[in-house]
């Protein structure tokens, strides 16, 4: 992970003095210590939220079953249509086309509602969790005596360098287990396709 945090440092060690301070000692700076974490990929990999996730994937599973057999229906009735299309009056090819371009829109209108209620539940399943693991990474931070937490996990983050040992996620993922006492989901069955990640960005800081 590469990543700088000069400029973040500098400015939190307050370059700007007032002109207050240009008349009195200034207290000397606190060393600082800082550390980055990946935090949308701590939510995700803490067991409350591989369950909450997995339970979501359950929840919406029979809705995307059912996509699918529309889907499949659509396939079937345009290669039906392309095979007998030439032996079929100009009538009926109108009819049954028209017939599955409403069964296409209907079917993009469904897959719609669904995207839009299952990201609607897994931004709101999202933050129930991130605003618990945040308190962890908090009081842990403050517990280490990190001056300064940056998360990596944001597309556009200042960090351009960061060595391995600085990356307290894990850390922060098994703290937050330890504190919830949820055990870790079972291992997914062979073959079994995982449960889908939301993207959605970490709370802001209390």
């Amino acid at each position: 992970m590469k990543r700088s945090f000069a400029l973040a440092t500098l400015l939190a060690t307050g370059l700007a003095l007032s002109a207050a301070a240009q008349t009195q000692p200034s207290p000397a700076a606190a060393p600082s210590k800082i550390a980055v974490v990946a935090f949308q990929v701590a939510v995700a990999q803490t067991n409350e939220g591989e369950r909450n996730f997995a339970d979501l994937k359950k929840k919406y599973e029979p809705k995307e079953n059912l996509l699918k057999a529309q889907d499949d229906e659509i396939q079937s009735l345009t290669k039906q249509l392309q095979a007998t299309g030439t032996t079929l009056s100009a009538a009926d090819r109108a009819t049954k086309a028209r017939s599955i371009d409403e069964k296409k829109k209907k079917l993009q209108r469904d897959a719609d509602d669904l995207r839009a209620a299952g990201g609607q539940d897994a931004q709101a399943m999202y933050a129930t969790v991130a605003s618990k693991v945040y308190d962890v990474l908090a009081s842990y931070a403050q517990q280490q005596g990190y001056t300064l937490v940056l998360d990596i996990s944001q597309q556009q983050n200042p960090v351009l360098f960061a060595l391995p040992a600085t990356d307290i996620t894990k850390a922060v993922v098994a703290a937050y287990n330890l504190k919830s006492g949820i055990p870790a989901p079972a291992a997914p069955a062979a073959g079994a396709a995982a449960a889908p990640r939301p993207a959605a960005k970490a709370p802001a800081a209390h």
